[in-house]
């Protein structure tokens, strides 16, 4: 049966000449489209006056973060409720006696509310994201992903409702249901899961950033972060290659991550270079007034000889009659000049482990590895320490009258075959000498002087330990 108001539409129908048959066809049709023509004039008012006001009032304003978050388009999203509200209450008026047409109806209304919400939630999210991105205390925090989980339960929740809205059923009869199924679920979705799970442990457990070089050689990754997700996540190799993986392989395999390097006070080096062993001797008087000819070890041969006779005179050797091994070795003076050598170059980072070593001797002679840290991080300008400092002690090795271990080459069978190769120099019979220059040309530091300098032997009148000031091969 017909309600009130629509009767009276009937009656106003009969009145303009319309037929009774006619005007019973028409008057819901009519108040459907009056009901309709009401809600599109709120969605005006909402546009033009509500939005439009807020959003001249938020221009005048000295904060920045309103003119984001109640930006006209933000808001616009919200203003889509009041239609739908509007046609939801004013319906029973024109289907008071179509109860199952009123219904689904109602559900349509009640699904296109949780559909605005949810789309003006998810809106919301997005302009905080892009307000927290851009301050200097969350940039480099991985809110992206945060964001993508609320965005993920904001779906699910959604799917939820419009089911329970659709079945007439409560939300928490649909979720007990799905419990009793989610074996199943997980295994169908499986991969979605672990990636889901292993996004959150990213983002939670602050594994990886944007920005982060990270090296994974067993899927030939190697470069910096482009984005975290809680899905995927986008590598840019080195040579210039885009790498994309699941988050759940970098949670369940190892990878490095370079951070805490480029956030520390230095990037370390760690190279060797091969002394041939052939080469190693105890130091003569004449080899040791040449090495003192280098004012970074001239403190040090005289402070060493000062304990080796103290020590002899302690033994009371003889040496018409006793071989005298209290003596130093060209490789033990080579090695304390390096550590001083590197002591005094100021990209060295001194507040970190800084030292000259020799490792287990192996067959291809004995190792002598200089491990320190250089304050430079910036992968060329690194490259051109490790370089720098490499060359020094190349070219300066031949003064101490050590030889760096190679291989036999056809340049050195060649200087063999014409004899001026080996029988120039008492270089060992397996290995050639690296012929280099008596000191490298390397770009002066502020104070002048370059390590060619520390290298380059003092003239002989020159004793003053002053008079050589050994400094940084790249400042």
């Amino acid at each position: 049966m017909k309600n009130a108001f629509t009767q009276e539409v009937n009656q106003l129908l009969v009145k303009l000449g319309l037929h009774p048959n006619a005007a019973d066809l028409l008057d819901r049709l009519v108040i459907i489209v009056i009901i309709l023509l009401i809600a599109w004039l709120a969605d005006l008012f909402c546009r033009f006056v509500i939005v439009g006001g807020i959003g001249h009032i938020i221009k005048h304003t000295k904060a920045k973060w309103d003119d984001v978050l109640l930006h006209p388009q933000v808001l616009r999203k919200l203003t889509y409720l009041i239609p739908v509200l509007i046609v939801y209450m004013l319906l029973p008026l024109a289907l008071s006696d179509k109860a199952e047409i009123l219904g689904w109806l109602r559900k349509l209304c009640i699904i296109y509310g949780i559909v605005v919400v949810l789309v003006f939630i998810n809106i919301f999210l997005k302009v905080l994201f892009g307000i927290f991105r851009n301050q200097e205390a969350f940039r480099d925090k991985p809110l992206k992903g945060l964001v993508q989980i609320m965005q993920v339960g904001l779906v699910c929740i959604g799917i939820i409702l419009t089911i329970s809205t659709l079945l007439n059923i409560s939300p928490l009869h649909l979720l007990a249901g799905l419990g009793a199924s989610a074996a199943i679920l997980m295994l169908i979705f499986k991969d979605s899961i672990l990636g889901f799970v292993s996004g959150i442990q990213l983002s939670i457990n602050d594994m990886l950033r944007a920005g982060d070089w990270i090296s994974m050689p067993k899927y030939d990754v190697d470069g910096t972060v482009l984005d975290v997700s809680l899905t995927t996540v986008k590598i840019e190799n080195f040579d210039n290659t885009v790498t994309t993986i699941p988050p759940y392989t970098l949670t369940s395999d190892s990878f490095k991550n370079w951070r805490a390097m480029s956030e520390s006070g230095g990037r370390r080096v760690m190279r060797s270079v091969n002394i041939d062993i052939n080469s190693v001797r105890f130091c003569t008087p004449e080899m040791l007034e040449k090495y003192k000819r280098f004012a970074l070890v001239r403190d040090y041969i005289e402070q060493e000889e000062n304990k080796l006779e103290t020590q002899r005179a302690k033994l009371n050797l003889d040496p018409a009659t006793t071989f005298d091994t209290l003596r130093q070795s060209n490789i033990g003076i080579f090695r304390a000049y390096l550590n001083l050598y590197l002591k005094n170059l100021k990209v060295v980072n001194h507040d970190l482990t800084c030292m000259v070593r020799q490792l287990q001797p192996t067959e291809t002679g004995i190792p002598i590895q200089l491990y320190f840290f250089s304050n430079i991080k910036e992968w060329v300008a690194y490259e051109g320490v490790q370089a720098d400092v490499f060359d020094h002690v190349m070219s300066v090795i031949r003064e101490f009258d050590l030889y760096i271990y190679q291989g036999f080459s056809g340049q050195d069978l060649q200087q063999s075959i014409s004899g001026t190769g080996f029988a120039t120099a008492p270089a060992p019979s397996r290995s050639s000498a690296l012929s280099s220059a008596q000191a490298t040309v390397t770009p002066a530091d502020s104070s002048g002087t370059s390590p060619a300098e520390i290298s380059r032997p003092a003239p002989p009148e020159t004793k003053s330990p002053s008079s050589s000031d050994p400094s940084p091969a790249r400042t």
